[in-house]
């Protein structure tokens, strides 16, 4: 029952995720996701098969048990986008930026509980994996390798004259993202348990 909920909170984490992007997008001046009906947060039109239901169940049945996944990428025109200059490293930011804003949001809730207890306990467990789950997809997230949204703000927010170096990281991404998993993943880790800690005072 935990992993059903823990899946079930990763999906709509994930909309909301790519459905802030969409919003960013025609903020700025393109509606390719609205005609694409991706600016709904029903989770039919953003699933993944794989990444939205067959890896988060089974990273839900393998320790350490956690869960993780993506949606299908909300689609988006940059060329579209008034601030040339910056508008797609605001786009890229609000995926990440909503998770972060969940994450608070839930955090705060619990650590202003354990003052006034207006919660009740078996909230208090879904709220604590509302957390987590969106901490881990908001640091995951702004890791600069491409194709995660933090390629997108730390190489938008370099001079042009660094767009060789970008090219090269873009063609070796797969590489280095399996790098990343298996290599340095485990330094990703203690920084999401701290933030989860800072935030809840759990």
């Amino acid at each position: 029952m935990d992993s059903l909920f823990s899946i079930l909170i990763l999906v709509m984490s994930v909309v909301i995720h790519e459905v802030c992007h969409g919003y960013a997008a025609e903020a700025l001046g393109d509606p390719t996701a609205r005609y694409a009906g991706r600016l709904t947060l029903n989770p039919l039109k953003h699933l993944d098969l794989l990444g939205s239901i067959i890896v988060p169940f089974v990273l839900s049945l393998i320790p350490p048990y956690i869960v993780f996944g993506w949606a299908k990428p909300v689609p988006v025109n940059p060329y579209n986008l008034k601030n040339q200059r910056w508008g797609e490293v605001l786009v890229a930011a609000a995926g990440p930026g909503s998770n972060l804003l969940i994450a608070l949001f839930f955090g705060l809730l619990i650590r202003f509980n354990g003052v006034y207890q207006f919660l009740p306990r078996s909230f208090l467990s879904i709220a604590a994996s509302l957390v987590f789950i969106n901490l881990l997809l908001a640091i995951f997230n702004l890791v600069p390798i491409a194709p995660l949204d933090g390629s997108k703000i730390f190489f938008g927010s370099l001079p042009a004259r660094f767009l060789e170096a970008k090219d090269w990281l873009e063609r070796h991404s797969l590489i280095l993202f399996l790098f990343f998993i298996f290599f340095l993943w485990q330094f990703i880790d203690p920084v999401i348990t701290f933030l989860f800690r800072l935030i809840t005072g759990l």
